[in-house]
Order: C-alpha cells, then structure tokens, then sequence
C-alpha cells in the first residue's frame, strides 16, 4: 500500500506527540493532560485548539503576510532587489550554497524566528543510521567499542544537523507556507486575531507534512486511536 494512504490512526504515538508539539508553538498555547480525555478525531483537535485561541477572528491571510516578512527579510540579508522575488523564485538563488549557512542566519534573526529551511544531505543521514546499528551490533559482543560508536554517532547527526545545507523546500512561497503552519501566530499582521478556517487548514498541513499523510485521510472525522 502506498505509504501516503496509511491512516492517522496507524502513525506512531510518538510522532503524533510531535506534531502536537508543533501546534502548541505555532499557536502560542498549553495542552494539558486532561485536554486529550474527549480529543479523538482532527476535528475534535481543532475545536480543542480554538477553545485555547481566545483571539478574535479575522479573514486576513497568514501565508501571505509571511511571504511579505519573508521577502523584506531577503532584500535586507542580501543584495536581491524586493521586486525579483515573487512566490516561485528558487531558494538556492536566494542562499547560494557556500554563504547558505550564514544567510541564512541572517534570515532568522531578521524575522525573530526558525526558518528550519537546512537539513543533513540524505546520503550523511544513512551512514549515520547505519553506524547507529551497527554500533549496537557491536555493543552486543563488545560493550567499549560499541559505545564508542554510539559516541560518534551522536557527534556527527549533531554536526550535520548543525552544518547542514541541504534545502527542505525550493521556493520562496513554499518556504513562507511552511513558516506560517510552523509559526503562525508570528505571522499574523495583527497578533491579536486568528483566522478560524485557517488555524484548521494548518494544523492539519502540520500532520500532511510532517508525517507525510495524504491530505485525503486528514478530515475531520479522521481518528488518532
């Protein structure tokens, strides 16, 4: 079966928790162990957000005003006139390679928030995880070396994380869509509203993309359990 169709239901706890733990800082709120007892479905999720975001409704468009903070982030961190960037304009003519990191940086610190937008080359990633198995493999026959590995497993997914220049997304507006499910309160032209219809629409985008769910299996009545 393809791996988009699996139900919601059949995803790991654990990743479920970390989504939540998204949307609880994307949405600036606090769950509770008791807020969980009557949440089953997405549906009930949303509702459980909103009775939480005791903000006023306004139809404004989130993704939109990130994209604006996103551009005058780029015209102040480089030297890309504000009227070549538009929704389609490729980040790696935004963050060349070699000053990547650092642009980067700039980008974050211009906008108050994680853009996220840097990851380890998947290459790096499985020799990583293959030394992570072998190492226990190890630790089985010999305890020292073994741990040794788990050691420098540890060091280098901490040095690619930190050092990592590979893009998660291509575009500009693919990027301000992503700051928007992951930052949306930050995003918001006036903090002190939500958009109702919105708020779902990213909390389910947070389950689609972080768990790589299709979007048709993430309905309301879609069920955790």
């Amino acid at each position: 079966m393809d791996h988009k169709l699996i139900q919601l239901k059949n995803v790991d706890p654990d990743e479920i928790h970390d989504v939540i733990e998204k949307i609880e800082r994307s949405f600036g709120i606090t769950f509770i162990p008791g807020d969980f007892e009557n949440t089953r479905t997405i549906g009930d999720l949303c509702n459980l957000v909103h009775s939480k975001l005791k903000l006023e409704h306004n139809d404004a468009c989130t993704t939109q005003h990130a994209f604006y903070m996103l551009r005058n982030a780029i015209t102040a961190s480089t030297t890309i006139d504000r009227c070549a960037i538009n929704t389609n304009t490729c980040l790696k003519d935004v963050f060349p390679e070699e000053e990547r990191l650092q642009l980067v940086a700039d980008m974050e610190h211009e906008m108050g928030l994680r853009l996220n937008v840097l990851q380890p080359k998947q290459s790096i990633v499985i020799a990583l995880m293959a030394l992570f198995a072998l190492s226990l493999v190890i630790a089985y026959f010999n305890l020292i070396i073994g741990m040794a590995g788990l050691v420098a497993f540890a060091a280098g997914l901490l040095i690619a994380i930190k050092r990592g220049k590979q893009l998660a997304v291509k575009t500009v507006g693919q990027l301000a869509e992503k700051i928007a499910r992951e930052h949306y309160l930050k995003c918001r032209r006036d903090a002190a509203t939500v958009n109702r219809k919105e708020v779902n629409q990213k909390i389910r985008e947070l389950f689609q993309h972080d768990l790589d769910l299709d979007a048709s299996v993430l309905k309301s009545g879609a069920s955790f359990n």
